[in-house]
């Protein structure tokens, strides 16, 4: 099943949900590689498997074989940057912010695609994952990038949306 047609299973109390996906899914703001990395990069940040499944089987002919394992690597080394970073900014003693991180992070720098679109499915991973150190240092790279706001607000609307899926498609 592809993620459109998840969506059409949302009960009606989420009809906004199922219009948000079929708006998202025709957006045209963000290139097909910007636009279903981020729906991959989000699902697999969710970790709800038939949300993952369900986008994965949409992008599968929108995104090369590289984007979709770069899509995944965003999810992957977020999940551990977020925490770290989040409890650097969120903790009291100012000590943590001049240790080094001592984590490896090597795809960042060497992410297999277009430096921009990883740093684009990064922010919208640090958005699910609530890192506003994360978000300010992705936006400040997609920036200098000269990515305009409206396509990564747009990125950050598919992450709110697949998020918002994924958390009801969970309690039914």
């Amino acid at each position: 099943m592809i993620f459109t047609e998840l969506a059409k299973t949302l009960p009606d109390y989420a009809k906004d949900l199922r219009l948000n996906v079929s708006s998202l899914v025709a957006e045209q703001l963000l290139t097909d590689q910007q636009k279903w990395g981020t729906f991959v990069a989000v699902a697999h940040a969710c970790a709800y498997k038939p949300v993952i499944d369900a986008v994965e089987a949409e992008a599968a002919t929108k995104l090369s074989p590289e984007a979709l394992t770069a899509a995944k690597a965003a999810a992957s080394i977020m999940a551990m940057n977020n925490i770290y970073y989040r409890f650097v900014h969120l903790a009291s003693r100012p000590d943590y912010k001049t240790l080094p991180a001592k984590l490896r992070m090597n795809v960042i720098g060497s992410p297999g695609i277009d430096k921009a679109d990883f740093e684009l499915f990064s922010l919208a991973v640090s958005a699910v994952n609530g890192c506003g150190m994360c978000i300010d240092a992705h936006d400040k790279v997609l920036a200098g990038h000269g990515m305009a706001a409206e396509k990564i607000q747009a990125a950050v609307r598919i992450a709110a949306v697949v998020h918002a899926v994924a958390r009801t498609l969970q309690a039914i």
